[in-house]
């Protein structure tokens, strides 16, 4: 039984102070939550401030991205034993990074090597833009970014990471993937590739997030799909009432 898993991303927002007033908040609003995983995402800046911040709570930390590399010249990156004194999870290949900072397939998969050689959990976006979905070419796609992320990856270790489905075409447009076809896609897209790549078991035990412009409105439709194991949040996680009411709908539409 895949136990749901909510994260917020708060992407380039939050000075230090706000997002330990925010990490502060959202710890005291969501301390009874149990049935389901909780996460933020902070900027590197804010990395050490919430993870002092959540100690000893309910919510994980994970960091935004990080390089492959455990140290060496790379001016202005983060490396894996960076972010593991300060988190246990990382995001990998959101599609903001593949857009404006070259992030490919290869990259992803280098990343999610370093991540398990460090026992960070990976938290790893894949999606399709407008153009490819209007044309039919999201299972194809998406099936492609799989075999790229995963190459070489071995089945105990798969089992341990999260996806983020992310149609690119509606993170922060307040579009979304209706339930219905969001949960098709995952079946169709993910899990038949996770199958043909390990095994029936391995494709079951992977969790597989929902995330574009998920807002409490509409997080209890996408959480009791079969498919769907939670919501990578963006803009919604900025705010503490916004937050814990997609995680209390999530509860209760679990819960029914």
């Amino acid at each position: 039984m895949r136990k749901p898993f909510i994260a917020g991303n708060w992407k380039l927002h939050e000075t230090v102070a706000e997002a330990t007033a925010l990490a502060e908040a959202l710890r005291a609003s969501l301390a009874d939550v149990e049935s389901i995983e909780l996460g933020v995402a902070p900027t590197a800046t804010a990395l050490y401030a919430v993870s002092e911040a959540l100690k000893g709570s309910n919510i994980q930390v994970s960091a935004q991205n990080m390089y492959w590399a455990a140290s060496g010249a790379f001016t202005g990156e983060i490396s894996p034993p960076m972010v593991k004194e300060l988190a246990t999870h990382v995001i990998i290949g959101h599609s903001e990074r593949r857009a404006y900072f070259g992030e490919t397939d290869e990259t992803v998969n280098r990343k999610i090597k370093a991540a398990f050689a460090h026992n960070l959990t990976p938290i790893v976006c894949i999606g399709e833009n407008l153009e490819q979905n209007k044309a039919g070419e999201t299972v194809a796609f998406v099936s492609q970014q799989i075999h790229g992320a995963f190459a070489d990856i071995p089945a105990e270790e798969a089992r341990k990471l999260t996806l983020a489905y992310e149609p690119i075409w509606a993170i922060g447009t307040g579009l979304t993937a209706t339930p219905q076809d969001a949960n098709r896609i995952i079946r169709e897209a993910i899990r038949e590739t996770l199958v043909d790549l390990y095994d029936e078991e391995t494709a079951e035990a992977i969790r597989v997030q929902y995330g574009g412009s998920v807002k409490p409105q509409n997080i209890a439709d996408f959480i009791v799909m079969p498919e769907i194991d939670g919501a990578l949040v963006g803009g919604a996680s900025l705010k503490v009432d916004s937050f814990t009411a997609i995680v209390k709908n999530a509860v209760e539409a679990l819960a029914q």
